[in-house]
């Protein structure tokens, strides 16, 4: 059985009695102070602060999802712009790869056909002092084997003129 319903807890000589109306009286007091009310709108108070914190949160939450949905959009456009940057930079080193050859092979084929020509120059250079070579000394040989024939032979006039003339007309 509890103690408050002892006899002897109504006695008024007894500590736990006095200690009892004491707390009676202190609530009492808190009522009349209007404490539990005040004790209320404080909690009430801090409520609505964490509450107004929560929908802070809330809001700053739903703004950081945006931003990042915007980030990633952002991202994404970048990486497809950059793509396209890429692949037009590979089709212009292409073209340009392509007109490197083809200016080359040009090049290659003027250069080719100028030696070509400069060959064919210098093979008719050579071909002509071959035959002028050949010539002057075609006649220097008939001038002299006539010469020593017709020396042995005593000399006639129509063959010393034949014979000048020889040289003139191969020449």
């Amino acid at each position: 059985m509890p103690a408050f319903f002892h006899p002897e807890f109504w006695n008024l000589s007894n500590a736990e009695f006095w200690v009892g109306v004491g707390l009676v009286i202190f609530l009492g007091i808190l009522v009349l102070a209007k404490v539990p009310g005040a004790m209320a709108k404080a909690l009430d108070a801090q409520g609505e602060k964490i509450q107004s914190e929560l929908d802070e949160a809330a809001r700053l939450r739903a703004e950081a999802e945006a931003m990042l949905a915007q980030i990633r959009q952002e991202k994404a456009e970048a990486e497809a712009q950059a793509a396209d940057m890429l692949a037009a930079a590979e089709a212009d080193a292409r073209r340009i790869e392509v007109e490197a050859k083809a200016k080359l092979e040009e090049t290659l084929a003027r250069r080719q056909a100028l030696a070509e020509r400069r060959i064919a120059q210098a093979e008719a250079q050579a071909t002509t002092e071959v035959k002028a070579a050949a010539a002057d000394l075609a006649a220097k040989a008939a001038q002299d084997i006539l010469t020593a024939r017709l020396a042995a032979a005593k000399s006639d006039p129509l063959i010393d003129a034949a014979i000048s003339q020889i040289g003139g007309k191969l020449n």
